[in-house]
């Protein structure tokens, strides 16, 4: 197909990258190393690691993992936490030994958790201590041979680390009581690793780096197989559009979503390691104040976030008198970043909030505005270095300028497929490399994408992939519901919420009882916030429900 949007390329960048500059993640890690060991790589909760102090404690960790557990290159280790020090210590040991990761949301229930871990085959999970107790309720349903267990404060420096975890376990009582026997500390993993040697995995860009999970665009959670190749390719891609505003050695970059998800984890973890920049870890973003105070302690140039995110940061007290003289770049993505929010940012921070568009299935990034842009524009950008996109209408046909399809992607970011799913990868993914994103989008005659409507049912809950099988799946169960629909209906504060409309089969069923089932089987984000009782569903002819007519009425 013809790239009309080069022509709208940002002066500077290149076009195309070259993918096979680097071998794996940990290449670019050990280059960041050697060229920025003394400067901060993660800072918090007041503990800052430097580039060579958290090489040394990847190290550690990963010759426990070698030497001690005997976990051999192309094992799996899931890892559940949120926004920590422990996070890219594990990370980045794992990726040392030749190990795969798996990215496991904290909040899973035990239904969710034993699913994942099932079905990416996990050998090992380092886990926070506050989640343990879902773990031990299916532990033993699942393949993991060797559990690691952290406490929120295990990599604080001194005295802090004592304080933090007595003060989580002991007085806000948040370490719910759990036995998982033969769990090894993380304190331990660490302390002995380091009288351990490590043979240093030799990884190709082949090996796989993460099974990333996500209901891709239909369906239950499945693992979206990302090489080191994808993950090394959209690194570089997203490096070559934002190396014209971003210092090496000098950025420093708020990360409040968190590091299991795509965005987060590529987008911060990863393009920030390659140029020496330090990322300001938020474990608890939700609480705005103490986000607000976080914030001003520190010079930061660089944030990356979601509409919810930002929406939020705007209305709490205290956010508008910080300094924002350093700002010089705010991303927004995961969900459609609102016009509102977007002219309220530019006009508290003085830095416009530019959009950028990816999946789960493209490590992330597929497009994104020019880091010159002055003003939010309500596209998602233009296709990043190395991207080919095309609008298709449901033949599969490339559709005209300006006439909406289904946008398709194709690039060296794109996965290998899902995880022992070839059937589920054949209906996204073409013989010729073409990614079906599920998404309808418009192209412009310069080469911007927008966004104007999903393709399948799929709600978006503050970033977060929310789908309607899942949830039905999950309502039907309950022994006094006969039928369910899911669907999302707008929310001023998350973008979506879930609304179920439910057939009664016990009249005795209440919402409040529903309500509280759902909260035992499913993550809060994918929990209804409302809830229909009707005598009847509509239906299609052959008794399929029409979710599109819930939604309208």
């Amino acid at each position: 197909m013809e790239k009309v949007w080069f022509d709208s390329y940002p002066e500077g960048v290149a076009q195309e990258i070259d993918a096979g500059t680097y071998e794996s993640i940990s290449q670019i890690f050990d280059e960041s190393v050697a060229k920025f060991g003394d400067r901060p790589a993660f800072h918090n909760m007041g503990t800052t690691l430097t580039y060579k102090e958290l090489d040394q404690l990847a190290t550690q960790f990963a010759a426990y993992l070698q030497k001690t557990l005997g976990m051999q290159p192309g094992d799996r280790i899931a890892i559940m936490m949120p926004n920590l020090l422990q996070y890219p210590i594990a990370m980045f040991g794992a990726f040392k030994a030749g190990l795969t990761v798996i990215n496991v949301n904290p909040l899973y229930t035990a239904r969710e958790l034993k699913h994942q871990l099932n079905d990416a085959n996990a050998d090992a999970i380092l886990i926070v201590a506050n989640f343990a107790h879902t773990l031990q309720e299916v532990i033993k349903e699942t393949p993991v041979k060797h559990v690691i267990v952290t406490q929120l404060g295990d990599a604080l420096s001194g005295i802090k680390s004592h304080i933090v975890n007595f003060v989580v376990k002991y007085i806000k009582k948040m370490v719910p009581a759990f036995d998982l026997p033969g769990a090894i500390p993380f304190k331990k993993v660490v302390s002995q690793g380091a009288g351990l040697s490590l043979d240093k995995a030799e990884l190709t860009q082949k090996d796989i780096a993460f099974l990333q999970y996500t209901g891709g665009t239909t369906g239950v959670a499945k693992g979206a197989v990302l090489t080191h190749r994808n993950i090394v390719a959209n690194i570089m891609q997203a490096h070559a559009w934002l190396s014209k505003i971003l210092r090496e050695g000098e950025e420093v970059i708020i990360t409040a979503l968190p590091l299991y998800h795509i965005f987060s984890l590529t987008a911060n973890c990863m393009v920030f390691t390659k140029i020496g920049g330090t990322n300001i870890l938020i474990t608890n973003p939700r609480d705005m104040p103490g986000f607000v105070d976080e914030l001003s302690k520190h010079q930061f140039t660089a944030i990356t976030g979601v509409n919810t995110l930002f929406n939020g940061l705007l209305n709490t007290p205290g956010f508008s008198d910080l300094d924002f003289s350093t700002l010089r770049m705010t991303l927004g993505g995961g969900m459609a970043v609102q016009e509102a929010v977007a002219k309220e940012w530019h006009k508290v921070t003085g830095i416009p909030l530019l959009e950028a568009y990816g999946l789960t299935e493209t490590s992330p990034a597929v497009c994104m505005n020019p880091m010159n842009a002055t003003e939010y524009n309500g596209t998602i950008g233009l296709p990043i270095s190395s991207t080919e996109v095309m609008i298709r209408d449901d033949q599969g046909n490339e559709v005209p300028l300006g006439e909406p399809g289904e946008l398709c992607v194709r690039g060296p970011q794109v996965m290998r497929g899902y995880l022992d799913r070839p059937e589920e990868t054949a209906k996204v993914l073409d013989e010729d490399g073409w990614f079906s994103t599920g998404d309808v989008a418009v192209m412009d005659d310069k080469g911007y994408c927008k966004i104007v409507d999903r393709k399948k049912d799929m709600i978006l809950v503050s970033g977060f992939n929310v789908y309607p099988n899942e949830i039905e799946d999950v309502v039907v169960s309950n022994e006094k519901v006969l039928e369910v629909a899911a669907v999302g209906i707008p929310s001023e504060t998350s973008g979506e919420v879930v609304k179920l409309f439910v057939v009664k089969k016990d009249p005795s069923l209440t919402e409040e009882e529903l309500k509280a089932f759902c909260k035992e089987n499913l993550t809060g984000y994918k929990c209804p916030k409302a809830i229909e009782f009707r005598d009847d569903l509509p239906k299609t002819n052959v008794g399929k429900i029409l979710r599109r007519e819930l939604r309208e009425n």
